[in-house]
């Protein structure tokens, strides 16, 4: 069901959705996200790429086809269009002489999120990715000017709603939770349809899906997928670049969470070749922060999710390839170049290899805790949990500054907010500011020294949470639909379980340990056992579990990395074990 983008599509086919798109971002910041160029910048410009021509009414790309990176308009006229996967389109804007075509995702060469029409005939400079990437850090006050507006045009698809993929399923079902989360986390536009609208209703009834398939995805090509992994996703939408050939990385930074980013930018700005691979996506446990006061710079402070953009961006800027979702299933450490399994992908190799993966979060140790999983239990307190929660009362069980971080945003979401804290204080392990806050929050109360002992559920959603009291032995059934852990968190490290990593009894990476052998090389502060494997962030035993010190340790490796890259000969290093 629905067209496919080709060059047979015309407009004149297609059903109108709407009106042309209005955002808040377009209204406000049109001229920033829609710069005219004079002819000295499309002059400084030539030099990247080279002119083509369209006739009238021709297809110049479609959305969910391969983009050619940046069309900077000499001539003629060009009407964007966003299209949803299922014959709709909704005008987006209409561009002429001076501007240019594209948005953030053809720094990284992604498949284009907008249709585009020739008006008249147009001509236009076709500025590659590569060559995209090279004319925003060569041509420093032209490519800050293309940089804002890449970003706010993205920022302005995001708030349309009308742009495939396009999901449907019931609302707080938790497979739909699943996948709104993880487009939300990547920033990536998508559509949500009623399951009473009648484009719904046709396709439910067309594929038939079980509660189980649900919800049904329909991606950029019309393609229908019942309840896809977040890896089919990340292919249908052609976020995963192509890894295959025999290309030589300097650097492999598993995991893309604020040290692997960190990592990324200073690797690649210093003319490194990087490849980040993540499973989810960017940002890692601090891109779910509803809002970060305590981190250098931010007075006002910032949400996880836009600090991580920003870095995520900044490592596309300067060349790196960030693959996600992919999923690293192993690191074969008995050669060098080191070479990274995975899933689905042909191996990578890398000269040095900086774990990142962070940590996974932590479960109850309560009966049945697996059945209510994901299925009214989260772990991190986005608008997409908060649109949830509206009307209703939650329970938080925590007392870091994740927990308080979530507890703020909550209360002004839900009708109450109980919080369980398993010792005497939130003061110990959360920062005073917070706490403050929070004593402030007329709709939000504290059980101290309180722990959650049960759930219950109904057709496989939780309903209820039993809570007991540490010290009286006291039980209390609470009625909630939304449960929050911020309860800690292992060390991400078990696919490593190949490789001879030295690791501690919890299982985090231990570096800069001296190895028993006199004979042997001592290794970098933030290199592990193996050279050229290096560990930064969460992962890494003795770290400080803040943004800032991950950021730092990302930024710190890169020299140690340097000077790594400098002893490498033709031959592989022996493994130290």
């Amino acid at each position: 069901m629905g067209l496919t983008p080709g060059s047979d599509f015309s407009l004149a086919d297609a059903v109108p959705l709407a009106e042309p798109v209005k955002t808040s971002t377009s209204a406000s910041r049109r001229p920033q996200m829609f710069p005219i160029l004079s002819p000295a910048d499309i002059g400084r410009l030539c030099r990247f790429g080279h002119k083509q021509r369209w006739p009238d009414r021709a297809s110049m790309f479609e959305a969910g086809s391969a983009a050619t990176g940046m069309l900077v308009l000499l001539e003629g006229s060009v009407q964007i269009t966003q299209y949803d996967g299922l014959g709709h389109y909704a005008d987006v804007v209409e561009q002429g002489p001076g501007q240019f075509l594209a948005e953030i995702g053809q720094l990284a060469g992604h498949p284009s999120l907008v249709s585009g029409r020739a008006i008249g005939d147009v001509e236009a400079l076709v500025i590659d990715p590569e060559s995209l990437r090279a004319l925003v850090v060569a041509e420093a006050d032209l490519g800050e000017r293309i940089m804002r507006a890449l970003i706010l045009r993205r920022v302005a698809l995001l708030e349309t709603n009308t742009a495939a993929p396009v999901l449907v399923g019931p609302p707080g079902h938790a497979n739909m939770v699943r996948l709104q989360g993880f487009l939300a986390r990547n920033a990536h536009p998508h559509a949500e349809l009623a399951m009473d609208d009648v484009t719904a209703l046709a396709l439910l009834k067309e594929y038939g899906p079980t509660a189980d398939q649900l919800p049904l995805v329909v991606c950029p090509d019309g393609t229908v997928k019942l309840n896809p992994s977040e890896a089919e996703l990340g292919r249908c939408l052609g976020l995963l670049p192509d890894l295959s050939g025999d290309k030589v990385y300097d650097i492999a930074v598993i995991g893309a969470g604020p040290a692997g980013l960190a990592t990324a930018v200073y690797a690649a700005s210093e003319g490194l070749s990087v490849l980040v691979l993540d499973a989810y996506a960017f940002g890692g446990q601090a891109g779910a922060s509803a809002r970060i006061e305590n981190y250098l710079g931010f007075p006002t402070g910032i949400s996880g999710q836009a600090l991580a953009g920003r870095a995520f961006v900044q490592a596309e800027k300067f060349g790196a390839r960030i693959a996600v979702p992919a999923v690293v299933e192993g690191l074969d450490c008995s050669a060098c170049p080191r070479r990274i399994l995975i899933e689905g992908n042909p191996t990578v190799q890398a000269k040095a290899v900086v774990i990142a993966s962070g940590a996974k979060y932590r479960h109850l140790a309560v009966a049945d805790f697996a059945r209510y999983d994901n299925a009214g239990v989260h772990y991190w307190a986005s608008p997409i949990e908060g649109k949830l929660c509206r009307a209703s009362e939650v329970m938080v069980v925590g007392a870091g500054n994740s927990a308080g971080q979530a507890i703020v945003y909550l209360s002004s979401q839900a009708t109450k907010v109980h919080v369980l804290v398993r010792g005497a204080s939130m003061e110990a392990t959360m920062s005073s500011y917070l706490v403050e806050r929070i004593r402030g929050l007329k709709n939000v109360e504290v059980h101290l020294r309180t722990e959650v002992v049960g759930l219950t559920g109904e057709d496989g959603e939780l309903t209820a949470v039993t809570c007991r009291h540490r010290d009286t032995g006291e039980e209390r059934h609470t009625p909630v639909r939304r449960l929050f852990l911020f309860i800690g968190a292992d060390p991400n490290t078990d696919w490593l379980k190949e490789c001879p990593v030295a690791r501690d009894s919890k299982g985090f990476i231990l570096t800069g340990a001296p190895s028993e052998d006199p004979t042997a090389r001592t290794p970098l502060p933030l290199e592990t056992n193996l050279p050229g494997i290096f560990a930064v962030g969460d992962a890494r035993a003795g770290s400080t579990k803040r943004v800032a010190a991950a950021v730092g340790e990302g930024a710190g490796v890169v020299a140690q990395i340097h000077a790594y890259l400098a002893t490498l000969d033709e031959h592989a290093m022996p493994i130290r074990s």
